[in-house]
């Protein structure tokens, strides 16, 4: 049960406030009515835990994409907003989601527009959801622009999809090598030393460096461990600051290969998201801005502000964004060409899709140079492992031989 506050006009003519518990806005609603209150108002005053958790973390993408979907189909066929939503509620999958069309539904009850109570809902919804709903809904266009979120969020999805499908290999190679190291180091050296030893016999240098770093390990993994354990969490809290997330961006661009990943990963972001709220009807500084923070990279977002800031002292779109040296000419020539013709939209459309395609080429290069040079490094530490004990295995043999 929930904590409504509400605000209603009693049966002798007074203004009455108060607070009451329900499951529902509905709920308190028809419980005042029944008591004789003309219902003014009735609000929810504060939330259980589970509602807070499900409200506050994000909806499901692909959820959110079906949504947009249904409701552009349902709103074209003209099935009113609340009966739309009642469907979609009933059948959708994701808590989160269902919380917010409940929360929602209450809200168009009391007269709140749909923009307007999905609004509320900003921390579970991508940032540039509400705004294009806003726009598109003062436009009348509510079905056509939903449909188009639904695509332009499914293709996002995709998006993700291949570039964590194109890491996942070699990370498992990674965590293999990984693996390898540690089941060397703790289970298998040790019991060779011992062999070694039992033999008191002199051991190659390689031998003598791998069961020293042995050693090493053993005697101090304690330490290692912790340090390793804070140097995570330092790194975690780190990137959790304005300033550690703006290093973190500038050392991924100016990584060789990832650099250019990323770079196309955050201008094909951009672009679609501007094209979006472009197509919808948002004010371009607006979309700038939502934009800049939807592609999710600080050198970038600081950049476009700068640039955006040229744009309303009457500079134009294009020759800001090229004075920050973060697009490729072809991109910033393109968009002089919209703004120029008015096909803005038509123009950065254009743009997103050609990076999309070569994101995938990009991310399909640096998926084979990563691939081999995983291999190679795990082949470097078993054979220099297999060479340090074989070579140790022939000398002692030798030795034990000779006397």
């Amino acid at each position: 049960m929930a904590t409504f506050k509400y605000v209603a006009v009693g049966p002798d003519g007074k203004r009455a406030t108060g607070v009451l518990k329900g499951s529902s806005v509905d709920g308190v609603t028809e419980s005042l009515t029944r008591q004789g209150y003309e219902v003014q108002s009735v609000k929810a005053e504060g939330r259980n835990l589970l509602q807070l958790e499900l409200t506050a973390a994000k909806v499901d993408l692909v959820e959110l994409s079906n949504f947009s979907r249904q409701m552009a189909a349902f709103i074209k066929a003209g099935v009113p907003i609340l009966d739309a939503l009642e469907i979609i509620r009933a059948e959708t999958k994701d808590k989160k989601l269902g919380q917010v069309l409940v929360d929602v539904m209450d809200s168009l009850r009391f007269g709140e527009s749909f923009a307007g109570a999905m609004a509320t809902h900003s921390k579970a919804l991508p940032a540039f959801y509400v705004s294009v709903l806003r726009s598109a809904e003062a436009t009348g266009e509510l079905d056509v622009v939903m449909a188009q979120l639904g695509r332009y969020i499914e293709r996002d999805v995709e998006a993700r999809r291949s570039i964590r499908s194109a890491l996942t290999y070699p990370g498992l190679v990674m965590g293999l090598a990984l693996a390898v190291v540690l089941v060397l180091v703790l289970f298998v050296l040790p019991r060779f030393k011992v062999f070694f030893e039992s033999f008191n016999a002199e051991l190659p240098l390689p031998t003598r460096i791998l069961l020293g770093f042995t050693d090493f390990v053993t005697a101090w993994y304690p330490v290692i461990a912790g340090v390793l354990l804070v140097l995570v969490i330092a790194v975690i809290a780190g990137l959790r600051t304005e300033r550690g997330r703006l290093l973190r961006d500038r050392f991924l661009l100016a990584m060789p290969v990832v650099g250019d990943v990323v770079r196309y990963m955050v201008i094909e972001r951009f672009c679609r998201i501007l094209t979006s709220m472009i197509k919808a009807g948002v004010p371009i500084p607006e979309a700038l801005n939502l934009a800049s923070s939807g592609a999710n990279n600080r050198v970038y977002e600081r950049s476009i502000a700068t640039a955006r800031t040229e744009m309303l002292e009457g500079g134009g779109m294009s020759r800001p964004i090229a004075r920050t040296k973060l697009f490729p000419g072809a991109v910033t020539q393109m968009m002089r060409v919209g703004e120029e013709t008015g096909t803005l939209d038509d123009q950065l459309e254009n743009v997103s899709e050609f990076y999309e395609k070569e994101l995938q080429h990009k991310l399909k290069r640096l998926t084979s140079l990563f691939e081999p040079a995983m291999v190679i490094m795990v082949g470097v530490v078993v054979g220099f492992v297999a060479v340090a004990l074989l070579s140790a295995i022939y000398g002692v043999f030798n030795q034990v031989n000779v006397q």
